[in-house]
């Protein structure tokens, strides 16, 4: 857990100093009354005494009391500053982190659980910290200073606080070591609720169109169900706590009374006055020791959840990242938009062969490359290799006759424009979603917007909106339809105006008319762009410069349309799939 309290800055270990010099004070005020009180006691019942000097001492308890309020009341605003800002720079930390983190990294962690570590083990952390600075260091101080002002008072009521003490101790380390790994099944038991939640809203229309809604509900009642049980057996085993505290502080007292009860009856008149009143500032104390303990259970409680949660932080601002940012800014090699593959072999990290084998080809500026074959084949990871989502295992990819492992990865992404398999909308306006992200080359006008949605035929449904280019995208896109999600995904890497432009089968939600004449639009404005498509459709890659087909992960042909139907039997095979003979002759 140390770990992560090193994101402490300058500024908050001031503040913490700042908290333990109050705190201390504070300590010091509370201690100060039974001084006071065992003072009001001997003068109460001592003939002659003045009724000034008692309410002098009396006035002295007041301002105590005063004083140890003030000082609480600004330790606890300090310390929830102190908690908050923490966790503010904990999470943006993290969320930093995230986004570092390659595919590869996400899948290991899950998304579910790296949006739980974002959320819910922060606020562990911050729970922790808030009550921590007021209890942690209160809790000890006052049972030391405490301890230290009895112990010379009498021995037999020195060995009955030794004795509660010890029992108190036995009983949070019973606790701690019972609850602890319970508290990591908790926090991994929410990262699946979170899933299953998640995947629930998300394919709620799967659900319900197969009528599994009672399936997903026994899912989540059985996750459910075990986190409740684990959480009850853990709240279960800390309601032991309060119990045994009040019988310990109750049996305590009463000790205390009993042995001094002996003690004053033994002793000579003169000193019994002096011992009732050593009783009632021993008792005084034994309670603040009591206290003091009581207080350090309450964080016993929440340092075994906040202990897992600053694991999983910790697991995930150490974990290594695959993709390593490279070196090179903008260099003037002579070339634009020229993509190279040589030798290219990849493999997933959990895999034991590989998925690519032996890959070459090269795409000038202007020049449109498609990929096509079966599922499964590797069309999609090969362009993703592109923008370094994987790095290769073998090989290299050159862009612009540099190495794409070399480019920092901000220079390098500003050179292409992605749209992905899966159209990604983010919560915004059309406008938004279109002019998304920074490219290096400034804001986009509202022309700029227009023009790409136009040459992603997308104009015909945008302007239809209620508000048009400031209508209102929902996240995930749930307002709009697949292919129009698509058509807004293509706008937006025709808008970044890239060198590269990647195409994961970004056709394949639209109608074949609006596919046809996206495609020719598409044409105009990349003349100068080099094109990487990957489709399952032959009609739209057959007019490319050069297509290659993938067969397990093996490129078993290059070429353009008409020599692969003569030289490429599985290219062949693909194409009459879709198209007559006559169709694919008279293309």
């Amino acid at each position: 857990m140390f770990k992560i309290f090193k994101n402490f800055s300058k500024k908050d270990v001031l503040l913490i100093l700042f908290v333990i010099f109050l705190i201390v004070g504070q300590v010091w005020l509370d201690l100060r009354l039974p001084d006071y009180m065992s003072q009001i006691t001997v003068l109460v019942q001592t003939e002659g005494s003045s009724i000034k000097d008692i309410l002098l001492n009396g006035g002295y308890m007041l301002l105590c009391a005063l004083g140890s309020l003030t000082s609480a009341i600004i330790v606890g605003y300090t310390a929830s500053n102190i908690s908050a800002n923490f966790s503010m720079k904990v999470r943006k930390k993290l969320f930093s982190k995230v986004e570092e983190l390659g595919i590869h990294e996400v899948k290991q962690f899950s998304t579910s659980s790296l949006i739980t570590r974002t959320t819910n083990d922060i606020t562990q952390i911050q729970m922790l910290i808030s009550m921590g600075l007021q209890l942690i260091i209160k809790a000890p101080i006052t049972a030391v200073w405490a301890i230290t002002k009895i112990l010379n008072k009498n021995w037999q009521w020195s060995a009955v606080v030794a004795v509660a003490v010890l029992v108190l101790l036995s009983t949070v380390i019973s606790l701690m070591v019972i609850v602890l790994p319970r508290f990591k099944k908790v926090q991994k038991l929410i990262d699946k609720i979170n899933g299953i939640t998640r995947e629930n809203v998300t394919g709620i229309r799967v659900v319900r169109a197969f009528n599994a809604e009672e399936y997903q509900e026994k899912k989540f009642s059985d996750v459910n169900d075990e986190l409740t049980n684990t959480q009850l057996f853990n709240q279960k085993a800390f309601s032991i706590m309060s119990p045994i505290m009040y019988l310990i502080m109750y049996f305590l007292t009463l000790a205390i009374y009993f042995i001094g009860a002996h003690i004053i009856d033994s002793a000579l008149m003169a000193d019994k006055l002096i011992l009732f009143g050593d009783m009632v500032v021993f008792s005084s104390y034994a309670m603040q020791v009591i206290m003091s303990f009581l207080m350090l259970a309450m964080i016993f409680m929440m340092v075994p959840r906040a202990q897992v949660s600053a694991e999983r932080i910790n697991e995930v601002m150490e974990s290594d990242i695959s993709i390593k940012d490279g070196d090179v800014d903008e260099v003037d090699t002579g070339l634009v938009g020229v993509v190279e593959f040589k030798n290219v072999s990849f493999k997933y990290p959990d895999a034991e062969e590989c998925l690519l084998k032996n890959i070459s080809f090269k795409a000038n500026k202007g020049d449109t490359v498609a990929f096509i074959g079966s599922t499964g084949s590797g069309k999609s990871t090969l362009i993703n290799l592109v923008p370094r989502f994987y790095d290769v295992t073998e090989g290299e990819i050159l862009i612009d006759g540099v190495n794409v492992k070399d480019y920092k990865q901000d220079v390098l992404h500003n050179k292409i424009g992605y749209v992905p398999q899966k159209a990604v909308m983010f919560d915004g306006t059309v406008k938004f979603n279109v002019a998304y992200g920074d490219n290096g080359r400034g804001d986009k006008s509202e022309n700029d917007i227009k023009k790409a949605v136009k040459i992603a035929q997308g104009s015909d449904f945008v302007e239809k909106m209620d508000g048009k280019y400031d209508a209102h995208i929902a996240q995930g896109g749930n307002n709009v339809s697949g292919g129009q999600k698509q058509r807004l995904a293509i706008a937006r890497a025709i808008a970044r105006d890239p060198e590269i432009y990647i195409f994961d089968d970004s056709f394949s939600a639209l109608d074949y008319k609006t596919d046809l004449t996206l495609r020719k639009e598409l044409k105009k404005h990349t003349k100068n762009a080099t094109c990487l498509i990957v489709a399952q459709r032959i009609g739209t890659i057959m007019n490319a410069d050069k297509i290659l087909v993938l067969d397990s992960g093996n490129c078993v042909g290059m070429g353009t349309h008409k020599e692969l139907l003569n030289s490429c039997e599985v290219y062949k095979q693909i194409a009459l799939s879709q198209l007559s003979e006559e169709e694919l002759n008279n293309e």
